[in-house]
């Protein structure tokens, strides 16, 4: 597997140097200053690609192409969307970027309740507590018919958790859920966006009526328009499954389980229609076992995200580490290494907040001692692995 690190443009505070001194062969990034819907254009791919180049290092991955929340809802401008979205593919080809991640969640993408959950040894990471989220819906938003959503025993919880919340705590979690994690991931809502809770529920809105199935077919309709460019140019489509891998707020999401997955390779039965693999999102769902996955989707996995968690009954999970947890690290690496038609480039991800990396103002999971930390890890697990290979 190659080396890859996510990497956020000229203006992340991580040098490429520094990047190149801790082993990473390639970067994983995106033209973060072109609004989504519109087209990439030959000279900025360029531009970025000679750049990183120039540091010694490759782009490896597209992270992400963004999918317009209109093309995933449907609405009469999808076609116009999907267009701008067929010419950026053919100029990423053109200037010999061949790896796309992207993902189909509807207005929200990954999602935490708590940014910095401290661990005993005084390193923090990503947490979600259903519980939390539960009293976001239904006490902050004010979802319609939110309450549906919960068991008794969760909404109870909630009402318990009512009588003592403070201000600053719901400020937090409005924070955490849908601007601090969305900002630099989509461009739905960003920092200093006044009255974030209503532009969601405009975001929500949208989805009215959209279905399980509505979304299944929009995802296949995008996918059929836009092969015949994968195709011409051999590039890699990587959809990311669904973070957490349940439903929420009402919305559908449908990279969850072997099932939709299984779904979505078949529905488009095309090589270059592939999966990113990431285990982080996948082991925290008790439902999926994160190594039979690998096993029987190794072949359709374009991009590997090497992470863990730990996911408990009623919900909740945490980011563990690289060593521990649901994702079972060493056996992915065994399948990705030996069994994978192809090099595939694989990053870690979600690594802990530890040493100064909290007085570094990076994004939430994206620290530079973290993953670095967990860089050496899984570069550990890869020797072993091939030594096995040897033996």
């Amino acid at each position: 597997m190659e080396r890859t690190w996510r990497w956020f443009g000229k203006k992340d505070s991580i040098t490429l140097d520094m990047l190149r001194q801790i082993g990473v062969e390639g970067i994983v990034t995106a033209l973060h200053d072109v609004p989504n819907g519109e087209v990439w254009t030959v000279e900025a791919i360029n531009d970025l690609k000679r750049y990183i180049e120039q540091a010694g290092l490759r782009w490896s991955v597209v992270e992400s192409l963004p999918v317009s929340e209109a093309i995933k809802y449907g609405s009469p401008e999808r076609d116009r969307l999907i267009e701008s979205y067929k010419t950026s593919l053919a100029n990423l080809g053109k200037c010999g970027v061949k790896t796309v991640c992207y993902n189909f969640m509807p207005v929200i993408d990954w999602i935490r309740t708590d940014l910095s959950y401290r661990w005993p040894d005084g390193t923090s990471s990503l947490y979600f507590s259903k519980v939390r989220f539960a009293y976001f819906d239904c006490c902050i938003l004010k979802r319609d018919n939110a309450e549906k959503s919960y068991t008794d025993e969760e909404m109870q919880q909630v009402r318990q958790l009512d009588k003592t919340i403070t201000q600053e705590e719901k400020d937090e979690l409005v924070y955490s859920i849908i601007v601090k994690t969305q900002g630099f991931v989509n461009g739905n809502i960003r920092e200093g966006d006044s009255n974030p809770v209503e532009l969601f529920k405009a975001l929500l809105a949208l989805y009215s009526g959209v279905d399980r199935n509505t979304l299944r077919e929009n995802l296949k309709y995008f996918l059929e328009q836009i092969m015949p460019v994968c195709d011409e140019y051999n590039i890699n489509m990587t959809i990311h499954p669904d973070d957490p891998p349940f439903q929420v707020l009402g919305l559908p999401r449908i990279v969850t389980c072997e099932e939709d997955v299984e779904w979505l390779l078949t529905a488009v039965d095309n090589p270059h229609n592939g999966l990113a693999f990431c285990a982080g999102s996948l082991s925290a769902g008790l439902h999926n076992d994160v190594v039979a996955l690998a096993r029987k989707f190794v072949g359709r996995s374009h991009f590997v995200h090497l992470r863990s968690t730990k996911a408990m009954p009623g919900g909740d999970f945490v980011e563990a580490s690289h060593l521990e947890g649901r994702g079972n690290l060493v056996e992915l690496v065994r399948i990705f290494e030996r069994q994978a038609p192809a090099s595939l480039p694989m990053r870690v991800d979600h690594g802990r907040t530890m040493l100064d990396d909290a007085q570094k103002n990076y994004n939430p999971g994206y620290s530079f001692l973290g993953r670095m930390y967990a860089l050496a890890q899984v570069m550990g697990i890869v020797a072993a692995v091939r030594s096995e290979k040897l033996k």
